[in-house]
């Protein structure tokens, strides 16, 4: 049946959750681009804002956000618990009887509310905001309801595979940071042997404190002038702290057709962002997403022969000092980490343990590439059934 979308949405729903009680809370910084579950919230005394329950689906109604992709369905409350988050989300939940919440889900994943909902915003420069009316009101040919399951499970598929592997890679990553810390910290393999007195306190003897920066070459990023990138989306894109966190994106504008040899970036490279914001900007990153040209503020990382899983393990260790040093210089919110503090900050090491530890690490490191690969891929796959699939060019068995 064709309808207008509040015909079969109920957008922000009445919930009572008394000011001063106790709540998850769900920032917009807890949802990740097109990922459907929230992986993050914290616990918060409510004081106004957007409130949910399990399963209804959250969209961001601010740029850049909603271009972005910042859309998921709630997942980390209990059955009849309430939770609440940022006054920028439009909260919207299934009708009983009439539709399918996830079929709600994938379909503000479609073109045809995000396109309409994009181009319905309104405001100043930076905090234009989605229309809600225009939401109301656009109007859609609705599949009946067992259709709309069958359209949602069908999606849920390959959006259950990626959090699956974004949790074995979260597991992966644990692993490898807790047998770095056990060697190269604690030195739990090598306690029977004799230890020597370092700058650090005690070291197994054999080993030196050599400074981060001498573990790897650390390559800034291009400054771009005016005429060396467009919007035109010929050449590669350019990457950015917000392609760090986010991958490529529609809201990916610049590329570049040509620039030194030294700034491209290609499957696998190390990457990183050393400055920004302190707790969620400064960070290591292992690139996936294919040939691109590196943006300032960003560290490509060429580590020594044999050592690659180790600098990544060292990099992703030292993020709480990184975050410490980025503190103490923050100007207006932002702070950075300079060579300098890559050259002053020591660390104990031994070449053979470094070799043996990147032998080690080494399979870890490249699963977690390779589920970053294949999310990937399963995301494409998504998004061309997602289209296929609402617009009814291809059906599925009921």
């Amino acid at each position: 049946m064709t309808c207008k979308l509040n015909e079969v949405i109920e957008f922000n729903p009445s919930e009572h959750l008394p000011r001063g009680t106790i709540a998850k809370k769900v920032a917009m910084e807890h949802l990740q681009p097109f990922t459907r579950g929230i992986f993050g919230y914290e616990v918060a005394s409510f004081n106004g804002g957007s409130k949910f329950r399990n399963g209804d689906t959250l969209m961001a109604r601010i740029t850049p956000c909603l271009e972005n992709g910042k859309t998921a369905q709630v997942n980390i409350l209990d059955d009849d618990e309430i939770g609440f988050g940022s006054t920028e989300f439009i909260v919207m939940r299934e009708k009983p009887g009439i539709s399918d919440r996830d079929f709600i889900y994938y379909l503000t994943q479609s073109s045809i509310i995000r396109d309409k909902a994009i181009k319905s915003m309104v405001g100043s420069s930076g905090r234009q905001r989605v229309q809600q009316g225009v939401l109301n009101d656009i109007e859609y040919w609705v599949p009946p309801l067992p259709e709309q399951r069958a359209i949602a499970a069908t999606l849920s598929c390959l959006d259950d595979k990626i959090e699956l592997n974004n949790k074995i890679n979260a597991n992966l990553e644990a692993q490898a940071q807790a047998i770095f810390k056990s060697w190269f910290v604690d030195f739990e393999p090598f306690r029977d042997g004799e230890f020597i007195e370092s700058e650090l306190g005690q070291i197994p003897k054999g080993w030196a404190l050599k400074s981060l920066y001498e573990f790897a070459e650390y390559i800034n990023g291009a400054a771009f002038k005016k005429h060396e990138y467009s919007t035109s989306q010929k050449g590669l894109p350019i990457v950015k702290i917000a392609e760090l966190k986010n991958g490529i994106t529609a809201s990916t504008q610049y590329c570049c057709v040509e620039k030194e040899d030294k700034y491209y970036i290609d499957n696998g490279d190390i990457l990183f962002s050393w400055s920004g914001n302190p707790e969620t900007s400064i960070d290591t990153f292992l690139w996936h997403e294919g040939k691109a040209i590196l943006n300032q503020h960003t560290f490509r990382v060429l580590s020594e022969e044999g050592a690659y899983s180790f600098v990544y393990c060292l990099l992703r260790h030292s993020k709480p000092l990184f975050t410490r040093i980025a503190s103490n210089k923050q100007t207006t919110g932002l702070g950075h980490v300079t060579v300098k503090d890559l050259k002053t900050n020591l660390f104990p090491c031994s070449t053979n343990v470094v070799k043996q530890f990147n032998q080690l690490a080494n399979p870890i490191i490249q699963q977690i590439y390779f589920n970053l690969r294949q999310n990937l891929a399963l995301a494409a796959l998504r998004d061309t059934l997602l289209h296929k699939l609402m617009s009814g060019e291809i059906e599925v068995p009921i």
